[in-house]
Order: structure tokens, then sequence, then C-alpha cells
């Protein structure tokens, strides 16, 4: 039976380039099939503990969680932000927290950045890698690919740069390896 990943671009923009790299890099998938989730299916209120007091836990919240329970592994890729996450991406995190600490719950997972600039989202990245392991992701490897429009040819849907294709295609590979 094939892995189930879900993959996500951690953006609400309907542009959004990470959402190009996150389905590039599903597509280099052997053996797993990949769900790609779009943020703007899991719109919640912006967290407060008020909120939280009023709504208990939304559906949508849930639902992102399910999910991730009901998964093998997990392909993030993060928009930078201010040399952060997106807000999108930051309240549904705060939401599922609350239900559930662990977060990514044990999963092997793949990180992925990118930006039109040349750092290609490093800073967010520095972000997730200190962050996630503490909410429960076992990250097998992490890419940052800078310059995005110089390096993905977006009409044929991958990466142009053979070295970082060749670092993407390896992150991918060792998603599932011991």
């Amino acid at each position: 039976m094939s892995k189930k990943i879900i993959a996500f671009a951690a953006s609400s923009s309907s542009r959004s380039i990470n959402r190009q790299l996150v389905t590039y890099a599903c597509s280099l998938l052997e053996e797993a099939e990949a769900e790609i989730l779009d943020l703007n299916d899991y719109e919640l209120p912006l967290f407060s503990v008020d909120r939280e007091d009023a709504l208990g836990q939304p559906q949508p919240a849930q639902d992102f969680l399910h999910k991730i329970s009901n998964c093998d592994g997990i392909i993030i890729s993060f928009a930078e932000h201010n040399g952060a996450y997106s807000a999108a991406y930051k309240n549904l995190y705060d939401w599922i927290s609350r239900i559930q600490p662990r977060v990514y719950q044990d999963k092997p997972m793949v990180l992925l950045s990118t930006s039109p600039g040349g750092r290609g989202g490093k800073s967010v990245m520095e972000l997730a890698l200190s962050q996630v392991p503490r909410f429960g992701g076992l990250v097998k490897a992490s890419v940052s690919v800078p310059l995005f429009t110089e390096n993905f040819d977006s009409a044929a849907g991958q990466i142009s740069d053979p070295g970082l294709a060749a670092q993407v295609k390896s992150a991918v590979d060792s998603l599932f390896a011991s």
C-alpha cells in the first residue's frame, strides 16, 4: 500500500510560488500519493483566548488536524512574510496547537521555502527548523530555493536549475528513508 502524504504551501495567496514549489515536490514522490491542501479551505478567525472560549475548537481546525492524523508524511513550503510565517499559516497553527500541542504528531516531514529574493525564504526556514521539531515534526530534509522566477519554469511546473532540482528530489526521497 502506498504512503499518504499531505502537502501545502504555508500561504493563502492564489498565486503562491510556494504552492508551485510544493506541487512540484509532490510530483517527485514515488510510491506515495499526495493530497495538496489549500489553507484557504481552513480559514479561521484570528486566534485569541477569548475567541477560543467563545468558539471552542472550530471545525476547520479539527479538519486540518484530522488530515495530519491520517497521513504518513508531510511536505510544507513556507512563504516568508517579513522574515516569519504568513499570517494564514500562523493563525491555523495557533488554533491547531490548542487542540493538539504536538501538531505534527511525529510525522516525517520535508520543509521547503522559496521567495523571489536570493535568500529563498531562509529566515522563515530557520524559524520552522527551530519550531517544527518541538511540535512533533520529524524533519527529514529542508531546502530553500532562491530567486524563484529565475530557477523555476512555471509553464513546465518544475525547477529549471539542475542543482536545485537535485536538492529537492533528494529531500523528497528522504521523506521515508531510514
